[in-house]
């Protein structure tokens, strides 16, 4: 079996900043890369910001990847570290300017779908047994929450303001699992799902501003997802998900940090005969 590209679409959060997103896909394996915002002006790892820095390497070692999924991600993460001493100009002026991103990532074996991920980014799968998350379920409450306390309109437009910048960077500090530069650490964190998989089963990976329809802006459930990208695709989802948060460009009815973020998704359709040992008799 392979995968079948169907759509990709990657927005921006805003068009004048650079989206730190990365998506892909290769015969049979597929990621999503998000890149988490720089808290810090560019310059540990040159004049390009660290999710910039780390979405691409990221990008560019599961393009170039081959294998089981375990053995992807294991060489993915040894590239990014290798990468980092290579690129660095400088010793961090704290762990929270250390680059880090959530990601997942999923690969054909034999009959089955492997899921890997850390952090943030979503990947559903539809089936004949119907439609399920392979990552945990998007799960905003505690951001929306720290978003609401800063008080109306904040997440907006105060979000590079002193106070919430320090508030942040303490909480990077404590930072759940991340995908980061210390390999070692990624190979620890990194979750794995197995599913069994069949010709015709649709895979879509999302990052979690895309995924925001969701969880934060409650629009469809999983399958509710499904049925209204088979009858009108990816851009019309993003088309909804932008106009929600433009209507609430203040973040009144949704707090968060801020209006839009990078939003990204690959549609997947698993295609080719099953395996000998899987073929019907």
């Amino acid at each position: 079996m392979h995968f079948d590209l169907i759509q990709t679409l990657s927005l921006a959060g805003k068009p004048d900043v650079a989206n730190d997103d990365r998506i892909g896909c290769a015969d049979r394996h597929a990621w999503v890369i998000d890149g988490a915002t720089d808290l810090g002006q560019p310059g540990l790892l040159g004049a390009r910001g660290g999710a910039a820095w780390l979405s691409g390497t990221a990008q560019r070692a599961f393009a170039g990847a081959s294998g089981s999924l375990e053995n992807i991600c294991t060489g993915v993460f040894e590239q990014i570290a290798q990468a980092y001493q290579h690129d660095r100009q400088r010793e961090p002026v704290a762990l929270w300017e250390l680059p880090r991103a959530a990601f997942a990532a999923v690969a054909l074996e034999g009959n089955q779908l492997v899921c890997a991920h850390l952090a943030d980014c979503v990947v559903l799968h539809r089936s004949a047994e119907g439609v399920r998350f392979l990552t945990p379920d998007p799960d905003h409450k505690a951001e929306r929450a720290e978003a609401a306390a800063l008080g109306p309109g904040t997440g907006a437009h105060g979000v590079r303001t002193e106070a919430v910048e320090l508030d942040r960077r303490a909480s990077r500090e404590r930072a759940r699992a991340v995908l980061g530069v210390d390999a070692a650490q990624s190979v620890q964190d990194t979750r794995y799902e197995r599913v069994p998989a069949a010709p015709g089963d649709d895979v879509v990976l999302m990052s979690d501003g895309f995924a925001a329809l969701f969880d934060t802006y409650q629009v469809c459930d999983p399958a509710a997802f499904i049925r209204r990208l088979h009858s009108h695709g990816l851009a019309d989802l993003g088309h909804t998900l932008r106009t929600i948060e433009h209507l609430d460009d203040v973040c009144l009815r949704y707090p968060r940090f801020k209006m839009s973020d990078d939003a990204s998704a690959i549609w997947l359709r698993i295609a080719g005969p099953l395996p000998a040992n899987q073929a019907p008799r």
